[in-house]
């Protein structure tokens, strides 16, 4: 069974919930060096931007239509843009 546009979303929830938590200072990165701290910021940002670009290569592929899917993606968007202003200013 295919996948929906909602549960391709939620699964980067997770990735949303880590960038927005070292972002608040919620995060545990206790022991981390600033630049591992960056990589695993940018590796969730690379997540949600690969997540936010799913859509299908043809008619018959059953990928969900994230791009074109009219679906509330502002929290991820969002989350990718702090996520790349962490990384900014902490490197």
């Amino acid at each position: 069974m295919a996948q929906t546009v909602k549960e391709v979303l939620t699964a980067a929830t997770d990735s949303v919930t880590l960038i927005n938590g070292v972002k608040a200072g919620s995060w545990n990165v206790e022991g981390m060096e600033k630049s591992d701290i960056n990589d695993m910021v940018q590796r969730n940002v690379d997540h949600i931007e690969l997540v936010l670009a799913y859509k299908p290569v043809d008619s018959d592929d059953d990928t969900p239509d994230v791009a074109g899917s009219s679906d509330d993606k502002t929290s991820y968007t969002t989350a990718v843009a702090t996520g790349k202003t962490y990384i900014t200013d902490n490197s």
